[in-house]
């Protein structure tokens, strides 16, 4: 089950029951067809409408799509967001951190941030080249970065201090 908000405005239960997708409980019989790789039409009560998926960002679970030249912000949270609300913890996904430390000892190959850059929960923050891997370090919240403790060639230790969030 989903719960899909559209423009922070209108909101929808989306469920797949196995037998069909139901909206709201009543059983969606849409003529769905792909047109190219985010664009879709769709034929619905004798309606017809062009979908285009403009922007998806999967860790926040919201989309910008077009509709019939119509653009839509859209939301969705699944069951398990739905029961981290219902117990009061949804705001701890979102929680600030002051500092990010090395998950692992090894050599920083790149970093893509500096002091005062901007950053969003997911994305990248340095490379860390580990045992002949190389891991792509990611932002666990969104912040402004403080100060950047690392730069290329520098090797690590496990739980060092890498970068400070304001």
């Amino acid at each position: 089950m989903y719960q899909i908000k559209v423009n922070d405005k209108f909101s929808y239960t989306v469920d797949n029951d196995g037998e069909g997708l139901l909206m709201n409980n009543g059983l969606i019989d849409a003529d769905v067809s792909k047109v190219g790789p985010a664009t879709w039409h769709i034929i619905d009560q004798l309606k017809s409408y062009n979908v285009e998926l403009v922007n998806l960002d999967q860790i926040t679970k919201t989309a910008t799509i077009r509709v019939n030249n119509n653009t839509y912000q859209v939301t969705a949270k699944d069951k398990f967001d739905i029961l981290l609300d219902k117990m009061g913890l949804s705001g701890l996904a979102t929680a600030k951190i002051s500092e990010l430390k090395a998950p692992m000892p090894g050599l920083v190959l790149k970093t893509f941030v500096e002091d005062g850059t901007t950053v969003r929960k997911g994305e990248s923050l340095f490379i860390l080249e580990a045992m002949k891997m190389e891991n792509i370090i990611k932002s666990p919240s969104d912040g402004i970065i403080r100060s950047v403790k690392i730069k290329p060639g520098d090797k690590v230790e496990k739980g060092q201090i890498l970068l400070m969030f304001v």
